[in-house]
């Protein structure tokens, strides 16, 4: 039952706040695993090439969770939909502490990620159907600082549990807040009518397909950079994404009852902002994912270190929330995104331009400005692309709009992988031989008084200097995205007088 709400109680405020915590876990323990997969590797005796599927488990039951969320909305009403995801999700938290297998800690991450990525979709519907428009900004601000804060702080979290404890921490700690939400919810979210009788019209074959387009495309994404964009396996992967892709949607949009509900995508301000929603996600996971990757390889920071540099983004993120979910209320979210979406990428454009030795101080400023900007790339864009929609069009539109971020996400990262792989190697060719040829200016530039007789000594540096520049490539990569998605905001329709004002 999908309903529209003209008050909201106290208990309601504190129910949603419990779901944005929910949300706030569930990405968060994709950043603090990412911390400790080398700690994971040696405790459970994985093998390099399989590690790195303790995240992708995770990530592909997610990304073909969070278009399903409407579906089961409609069929569990949002309240028992969170109770149940989170209750899945604390469960399943403690299997993969105690799992003493890979196969063991996959099979947890699956499950863990598939009621994960219900609970991101959950809370943005539930800003437009459990309050009354006038508190939208306010709801949409909580929700807000948690879904963007959460990446911010991953690292320095992860870092800090790791240091400080064993890793099967970082998925206890989801136990206590989890048990709290599972059994508060109940008590405060509105009640509503399950439709149980529609699980008879489930479109079984639908969902597979979806499941097999999105996996076949996170797999290859994960792949290409490595293999290579064309191989024959990514090129493989991608052709299966397509024609499952295609498929889907042919079968779907025939549906009288589909699993996802893609004529939405035919509201002009919702199709764009799922485009800024794509944009913002190539730049916000990518951001989460290069700084790491440099602080670590060239400045060679511990994860603790690392989280400490990054929290100057999220305590920009804080300063920016209230602002911004003042002003969303007042202006045109087509300006706000804009200025939000100029804002980031002259952040990430600042980047490109750091040297092989930034640290604290040269980070600080871009942190600053992409830190401010990240509230206004997601707030006004998401009133934009569901206030506009029918409410009983929101958890569909929520879920396809949430997606859009972490595909995003997902194409940024296997971007930026792409470069870091396809280019170090070439600059560090160019810097040997700069030295070859008797360089000086070249071997000062590498933090090296003077050319050694034997490269080779030198080695470490030159990479180092390599990776570094690779890294200002692929943040000028992110700042051209986030400037696609700048020029795309004019050709949303401004919102109608009476969902803009409540």
């Amino acid at each position: 039952m999908i309903w529209r709400t003209t008050k909201a109680t106290v208990a309601t405020w504190f129910g949603f706040v419990l779901m944005c915590l929910g949300m706030f876990m569930a990405i968060l323990d994709i950043q603090v695993v990412a911390t400790s997969l080398p700690t994971i590797q040696d405790a459970l005796a994985i093998s390099p090439d399989a590690m790195s599927w303790i995240q992708t488990a995770y990530l592909i039951a997610e990304i073909t969770a969070i278009p399903l969320t409407g579906w089961l909305t409609r069929v569990l009403t949002l309240r028992w939909l969170f109770v149940l995801a989170i209750f899945v999700f604390t469960l399943t938290s403690v299997g993969c502490a105690f799992s003493n297998t890979f196969a063991s800690l996959v099979t947890f991450r699956i499950f863990q990620g598939f009621s994960g990525g219900t609970l991101i979709p959950a809370v943005f519907s539930g800003i437009f159907l459990l309050f009354p428009a006038r508190a939208h900004p306010f709801a949409g601000t909580i929700a807000g600082i948690m879904a963007v804060l959460a990446p911010t702080v991953g690292p320095v979290v992860g870092g800090w549990i790791t240091h400080h404890y064993s890793w099967p921490w970082l998925f206890l700690v989801n136990v206590v807040p989890g048990v709290i939400a599972v059994i508060a919810t109940p008590f405060l979210l509105p009640r509503g009518r399950p439709r149980l009788n529609s699980l008879k019209n489930f479109d079984g074959l639908s969902l597979a397909l979806m499941a097999v387009a999105l996996a076949s495309l996170e797999i290859g994404l994960k792949q290409a950079p490595q293999q290579g964009w064309f191989s024959t396996v990514c090129f493989g992967l991608f052709a299966l994404c397509a024609v499952a892709t295609a498929l889907f949607a042919v079968r779907t949009l025939k549906a009288v009852q589909p699993v996802v509900e893609l004529a939405t995508l035919r509201v002009r301000p919702f199709a764009v902002g799922c485009v800024l929603s794509f944009c913002l996600g190539v730049g916000l996971f990518g951001v989460v994912y290069l700084m790491p990757v440099f602080l670590a390889y060239v400045r060679q920071h511990d994860a603790l270190q690392i989280g400490s540099i990054m929290l100057v983004t999220g305590a920009a993120q804080l300063v920016a929330a209230p602002i911004a979910g003042a002003l969303e209320s007042r202006l045109d979210p087509r300006w706000l995104s804009a200025f939000g979406f100029s804002l980031f990428a002259v952040g990430l454009g600042l980047s490109a331009f750091e040297s092989r030795t930034a640290d604290f101080d040269e980070m600080f400023w871009p942190q600053v400005l992409r830190g401010f900007a990240a509230m206004f790339c997601l707030l006004p864009p998401t009133r934009m692309a569901l206030e506009t929609l029918p409410h009983k069009q929101v958890p569909d539109a929520s879920g396809l709009f949430n997606m859009m971020r972490n595909l995003g996400g997902a194409v940024g990262i296997a971007l930026i992988d792409t470069i870091l792989y396809g280019r170090t190697s070439g600059h560090a060719e160019a810097i040997r031989q700069r030295l070859i040829a008797g360089d000086a200016t070249a071997a000062q530039a590498i933090g090296l008084d003077r050319i050694p007789p034997d490269l080779s000594e030198a080695r470490s540096m030159i990479e180092q200097a390599a990776l570094a520049t690779s890294a200002n490539e692929a943040w000028a990569l992110l700042a051209s995205v986030v400037l696609l998605g700048l020029l795309l905001i004019p050709l949303a329709k401004p919102l109608r007088a009476d969902a803009a004002g409540g």
